[in-house]
């Protein structure tokens, strides 16, 4: 019969130090966001003030969009390289809808969503039916859709008064209520992206992380075969990826067309490399160590805090992609560089 004593001996100092380690992981990523907002603080008081708390969550909200789809096509073990492009031809078709065809808000938006799900079915052919390797097939998306956004207004910025290539001016305006999509604020406080955010990251959390769905999609990611011949629909929860990958990159297009009033050729050029730094730093987050939309969600905040402290501070804007690349560098050094030497 086992004693009190022995039932409450003291772990071994190794296994300590692992526990230690891992709690640590844990939190590094949240210890870092709050040290960075107590830093930028102390040197700018403003930074802490509601306004500019709303204006860091509006700027990412696009940003965690993208990256939530991008994070559930890594559940499946594929990426999609196209959601920039699917984000910047949302913006296009948004403006070239209402300014060229006179749509409204709602028709425009339907429009849009459709487009972008339709590349997500597009996406699913090349990469299940003809198999073509994931990452090919989304760059090759990617090629094809930033130079078709280009083709209807041959490559000029979409607003009323635009010369269309047959020489026809096209006199349509921005639907009123479809520009409150990114410049509306509940209670003149918090920025409606912001709660589209919220409400896309609590809807792909629940379904990866609490549903039988989300367990299949990881299984797949895991051993796709294994999955298989345990029964999974693999080729179906594939292509739900691919869909609400593409389909969540024409909302962000669509807020971006509303925040900005204008269908601007240059809008999603950097927001694929965003929205994966986004999903690649969220590993770290807990220490997941794999896909997770929760993780996603912080990484862009993560970010967006970083970013909008050195703004505030007058750090030259040429320095922003340098400190991206340290901060996704740091966090993945975190999550598999340490993690090695205390499993």
């Amino acid at each position: 019969m086992t004693s009190s004593t022995e039932r409450s001996a003291p772990l071994p100092k190794s296994a300590s130090r692992s526990n230690g380690a891992l709690v640590a992981r844990r939190v590094a990523i949240f210890a870092l966001l709050l040290i960075l907002v107590v830093g930028f603080t102390f040197a700018e008081p403003a930074f802490l003030n509601v306004a500019n708390l709303m204006s860091i969550l509006q700027a990412v909200a696009v940003v965690a969009i993208l990256g939530a789809g991008v994070t559930v096509t890594m559940a499946v073990g594929g990426f999609d390289l196209s959601i920039g492009a699917v984000a910047a031809s949302s913006v296009m078709a948004a403006s070239y809808a209402m300014v060229v065809w006179g749509f409204n808000a709602l028709e425009t938006v339907a429009l849009v969503v459709a487009f972008g799900a339709l590349v997500g079915v597009l996406n699913s052919v090349l990469i299940i039916q003809l198999r073509i390797p994931d990452l090919l097939a989304t760059l090759a998306l990617n090629f094809l859709l930033t130079g078709l956004q280009l083709i209807p207004t041959a490559g000029r910025s979409i607003a009323t008064g635009l010369i269309l290539p047959n020489g026809d001016s096209a006199d349509g305006i921005f639907d009123p209520h479809f520009l409150a999509i990114g410049r509306a604020r509940l209670l003149g406080v918090v920025p409606l992206p912001v709660l589209l955010m919220l409400v896309v990251a609590i809807i792909l959390h629940v379904l990866t992380e609490h549903t039988r769905t989300g367990r299949l999609l990881f299984a797949v990611g895991g051993n796709e075969i294994a999955a298989r011949l345990a029964g999974a629909p693999t080729a179906k929860l594939r292509f739900l990826a691919y869909v609400i990958s593409a389909a969540l990159a024409s909302v962000g297009g669509l807020i971006v067309a509303a925040r900005v009033g204008r269908g601007d050729i240059s809008s999603g050029a950097s927001l694929l490399l965003d929205a994966v730094a986004a999903a690649l730093i969220g590993y770290a987050v807990l220490n997941r160590r794999r896909p997770n939309v929760f993780g996603t969600i912080v990484g862009a905040i993560f970010v967006g805090v970083l970013l909008n402290g050195l703004t505030m501070l007058n750090a030259p804007y040429y320095t922003q992609d340098f400190v991206k690349g340290a901060v996704l560098v740091g966090a993945l050094s975190l999550t598999y560089g340490l993690g090695r030497r205390t499993d």
